[in-house]
C-alpha cells in the first residue's frame, strides 16, 4: 500500500493511493496514520479493503507528512563511504547518531522558509524508515519485522549553524521545515529489500546525487536492531538512514541551496519529494 496524509496542514486525513494512482480517503476506516494505525494487524486490515470503495479526493489535494505522532527523528550521519569521504571524514565504526526536532517535519512539496541568517543551506536525500512496533533489543535478522513502512526524507542542513556555530549537529538540522517527508508511505510487503533502491537528488534540473543504498555502510535492519539496543522506538519514529555522496558542501566551490531553488529527492519505489527553499526576510 501506499498511504499518505492530505489536506490542510495541522488537519490533514488519512488516504491511500489506488491502483490508478488516484487518491483516496481512508478517513471513515482509521483516524489517523499514527500509533497503532501503523500496526501490522491494522495495515493487514486497510490491505483488504477495496480501494474503489473508498471515496475519491479531489486532484490537487495538498499532501502532508505520510506519518503522524513522530515523537523521534532519528539520522544516522556518514552512512555512505563516498559521502564520509567528500565530507573529508572518516568512515565510523558505528553508525553516527544524530536527532532532528520532530517541528522539522514538513509536507512532501510544502515550501521550506530557511532562517534569515542561513548562508549555508544543503540538502540530504535518504531513505526513511518509519516504525509500526513498538522495538526494544531486536535482532538484525528480526528488526525489518518492526518497519511499518519506508519513505523519503530530505534532511535538509545549515552547514554554517551545524559546524560553526558550537559544534551541534542538532541547530544545524532541525529549523523548521528541515525535514520534508513523503510522498507517502511504502508499505514494507512492497519493499523486498530496502538494499536495493536508487538515491537520486536534483536541486532545479541539476543532478546532484545520484547513489544506492547498497552502498550503505550499516544496512537499514541493523540500524533499526542497533537503535533498539539504546532507546525503545515507537509506532511513528522516523529514521533516517544517510546520504550519498554529491551535497552541497562537497562540491568545489560548495553548491548550497539558493533562494528560490527547488530541491527535488527521488528514491526507487518511494516516488518524489519536491521543495523550494526560500530564506527568511
Amino acid at each position: 500500500m501506499r498511504l499518505v496524509r492530505f489536506g490542510d496542514k495541522g488537519a490533514e486525513s488519512p488516504g491511500l493511493l489506488d491502483g490508478e494512482g488516484h487518491l483516496r480517503d481512508l478517513s471513515s476506516h482509521v483516524s489517523e496514520l499514527a500509533g497503532e494505525a501503523l500496526s501490522p494487524e491494522n495495515l493487514d486490515r486497510l490491505r483488504g479493503l477495496d480501494p474503489a470503495s473508498l471515496p475519491l479526493v479531489a486532484d490537487g489535494a495538498r499532501l502532508g507528512t505520510c506519518v503522524a505522532g513522530t515523537g523521534k527523528i532519528l539520522c544516522i550521519g556518514k552512512n555512505y563511504a563516498d559521502h564520509a569521504a567528500e565530507m573529508k571524514s572518516d568512515v565510523p565504526p558505528e553508525p553516527l547518531l544524530f536527532m532532528k526536532a520532530t517541528s522539522a517535519l514538513t509536507g512532501p512539496h510544502d515550501e521550506v522558509c530557511a532562517p534569515r541568517s542561513t548562508t549555508k543551506l544543503d540538502y540530504e536525500g535518504e531513505l526513511a524508515m518509519v516504525i509500526g512496533s513498538t522495538t526494544k533489543y531486536v535482532s538484525e535478522a528480526d528488526a525489518l519485522s518492526y518497519v511499518a513502512g519506508y519513505t523519503i526524507m530530505n534532511d535538509v542542513s545549515e552547514r554554517a549553524f551545524q559546524n560553526e556555530r558550537g559544534g551541534q549537529f542538532t541547530k544545524g538540522k532541525s529549523s523548521d521545515g528541515f525535514a520534508p517527508l513523503g510522498p507517502w508511505l511504502v508499505t514494507a510487503d512492497e519493499i523486498a529489500n530496502p538494499q536495493a533502491l536508487r538515491v537520486r537528488t536534483w536541486v532545479d534540473d541539476e543532478l546532484r546525487q545520484d547513489g544506492h543504498t547498497s552502498n550503505m555502510i550499516f544496512s537499514a535492519a541493523f540500524i533499526v536492531s542497533y537503535l533498539s539496543e539504546f532507546m525503545t522506538l515507537y509506532p511513528g519514529d522516523v529514521i533516517s538512514t544517510g546520504t550519498p555522496h554529491g551535497v552541497a558542501a562537497g562540491m568545489s566551490p560548495p553548491g548550497w541551496v539558493r533562494d528560490g531553488q527547488t530541491v527535488r529527492v527521488a528514491i526507487d519505489g518511494l516516488g518524489e519529494i519536491a521543495n523550494r527553499f526560500t530564506v527568511d526576510k
